[in-house]
């Protein structure tokens, strides 16, 4: 495992800032373990807020909305492609991820942030919105489909779990991958579903290593302005979806 992987992230006690690791290209399973392993500190009050940021080998994960899971490619032909396949309990259906697209999941308290769980994947959507902006692409949400959209085009999912105010799972944004992988799904279970990326709407190739930095400047800058923002709403109360 290279450095700056999932095994290398640092950890802080529970007053110290956001820490953010860059998890490299790292396998969706050992991440997955990652997440419960840290939510589970996070709600013990062991290590602070943390955000791994990643990218993924060429993987499918289903959620727990199953009539939104829809593969179109037999798992057994899946495999013989190279691609994982696995079963999770995040919101939403299937997705795919694989190099080249920036994957980012918080492990935050969101009581301690004063974000209810809508308001949080509102965060998310503003995260990923500044980001495609910095990049050269105008996103806009969409009512009733958590995500990022460019003219009916879905170019970021989003797909989190809350555990006793404890977030995990999180966001995927098309940078550069390949996007032929989604040719084995039906993107969130939503029929006739263009999926884009910077890298077709914009024909630019953007390093990884850049759209990494300018996530990084954002999560520090916007779940900073929410601490602040805590002190004005102490004892809200926040809905917990296990």
């Amino acid at each position: 495992m290279p450095s700056g992987s999932v095994y290398m992230c640092p950890r802080k006690n529970k007053n110290s800032e956001l820490v953010i690791c860059d998890c490299g290209l790292a396998d969706y399973r050992a991440v997955l373990d990652r997440q419960f392993e840290l939510r589970d500190k996070r709600r013990a009050g062991e290590i602070g807020d943390t955000v791994l940021i990643v990218e993924h080998y060429p993987v499918i994960t289903l959620g727990a909305r199953q009539s939104a899971n829809k593969l179109l490619v037999d798992r057994d032909e899946l495999v013989k492609k190279q691609i994982d396949v696995v079963d999770i309990r995040r919101g939403g259906g299937s997705t795919a991820h694989n190099p080249g697209q920036l994957v980012f999941y918080p492990i935050l308290n969101l009581t301690e942030l004063a974000l209810g769980i809508n308001k949080y994947v509102r965060q998310l959507e503003a995260i990923g919105i500044e980001l495609l902006e910095q990049l050269g692409l105008s996103s806009k949400r969409k009512k009733g489909f958590p995500g990022l959209w460019i003219e009916g085009r879905k170019v970021a999912a989003i797909g989190v779990r809350v555990s006793k105010a404890i977030t995990y799972h999180g966001m995927a944004i098309n940078i550069q991958n390949d996007l032929s992988i989604f040719d084995h799904i039906v993107p969130c279970g939503l029929q006739d579903v263009e999926v884009t990326s910077v890298l077709k709407e914009t024909g630019e190739k953007v390093p990884m290593s850049r759209a990494k930095k300018i996530l990084t400047d954002i999560l520090k800058k916007d779940l900073a302005t929410e601490r602040k923002k805590c002190t004005r709403a102490k004892g809200k109360r926040i809905l917990d979806t296990d």
